[in-house]
């Protein structure tokens, strides 16, 4: 006869009976859920840097003009998928999550959209593109800190609106007619290096279309080109702020700073932009910039001073030499009329001794007779 195990009976009766139990719990609560009422909604707002575009007031607004109050509304007519779904459509919001407790608490968790630029096209609109390369429209009550690009940019919102900027590049009819694209590229390199997003406070499309950069500090123009060589470029500029204008003192000396070409930044002092001289030409070595800087400016210098002069210096020689000739033109007049007068004179002269002599004679004449 076997022997009967007791133990394991009772573990299988102690298992069966704590499912049971739970399964009774779970019945319980699920029950009580349906009835429980949203008594409390508490939005959290996720956000890295000073940028604030929503706040929750304007969530709760978002919420309020869909239906969703959520206050006294059952939890079991929450649907927190369609809700999150709902937030994420609001063009300030990245992402959202939704959480509901069985005491009636809504807590919304809400990471907000981080804007990369600010474009200003030419028919007077005025959008974001963010770091996720994507349009997206203005804040109602706040304004980003961020690049400011404006010129020469005819796209419109709505026809920016459904696209992102990878699709655009992907684009080659799309990407051959609009700048969107590298003013991104360029702006968020720009964001996310310490010393250019400090230093470059604002972009310009010119005509022909190539982006112009401004710094905070002076008042130079930075002809950037297009969105090729993004990095090359900004590596030249940093070399030659930190190393090429401080070691010349230079930060008011040249009104444009040209980045187009490869391995030279071509710099046009201020002077020499108004005297037209040739543009001083700086390669971009690091332990050569000063000296070839210094020799660059020296050779500039010196060919200013060689110069011819300038229309107004002419203009006063000409006066000076126009009013000597006059003067020597005077002086030749008054001797030319002195001269005829004494020749007047003398010949007057001689003709009154020529009479004297005739009734001279005729005097004797008539004497004799």
């Amino acid at each position: 006869m076997k022997k009967i195990n007791f133990k394991l009976i009772l573990n299988v009766t102690l298992w069966v009976l704590g499912i049971a139990g739970l399964v009774s719990c779970l019945a319980f609560v699920n029950a009580t859920e349906r009835n429980i009422k949203g008594k409390t909604v508490t939005v959290t707002i996720e956000q890295d840097d000073d940028n604030s575009f929503i706040d929750e007031d304007d969530i709760l607004k978002f919420l309020k003009d869909r239906n969703d109050t959520l206050i006294n509304q059952s939890m079991k007519d929450i649907n927190v998928y369609k809700l999150e779904k709902a937030l994420n459509t609001h063009p300030s919001i990245a992402s959202s999550e939704v959480a509901v407790t069985v005491s009636g608490d809504i807590n919304i968790n809400i990471k907000q959209r981080k804007p990369a630029v600010r474009i200003i096209n030419t028919h007077g609109e005025s959008f974001y593109i963010d770091n996720k390369a994507t349009i997206m429209p203005l804040a109602d009550h706040y304004t980003a800190r961020v690049l400011v690009v404006n010129g020469f940019i005819p796209e419109k919102y709505s026809q920016l609106y459904n696209y992102s900027i990878p699709q655009i590049e992907m684009d080659s009819a799309f990407k051959a007619i609009t700048v969107i694209d590298d003013i991104y590229e360029v702006a968020n390199y720009i964001k996310n290096d310490t010393l250019l997003n400090s230093l470059i406070t604002q972009a310009y499309i010119n005509k022909e279309r190539e982006i112009e950069l401004y710094p905070a500090i002076g008042n130079q123009k930075i002809l950037f080109g297009t969105g090729t060589d993004i990095a090359d470029k900004f590596e030249k500029l940093k070399i030659f702020y930190t190393q090429g204008l401080n070691s010349v003192n230079g930060w008011d000396r040249y009104s444009t700073i040209n980045l187009k070409y490869k391995n030279q930044v071509v710099c046009i002092k201020k002077e020499t932009a108004e005297k037209k001289i040739k543009p001083v030409v700086v390669p971009v070595v690091a332990d050569e910039m000063k000296e070839d800087t210094e020799k660059k400016e020296k050779i500039t210098e010196d060919k200013a001073e060689t110069k011819k002069p300038t229309s107004s210096e002419e203009k006063k020689e000409n006066k000076k030499s126009s009013e000597t000739e006059k003067k020597e033109k005077v002086n030749d007049k008054e001797t030319k009329t002195k001269e005829k007068s004494d020749s007047k004179s003398s010949e007057s002269k001689k003709k009154k001794s020529e009479s004297s002599n005739k009734i001279d004679n005729k005097k004797e004449e008539i004497k004799n007779k």
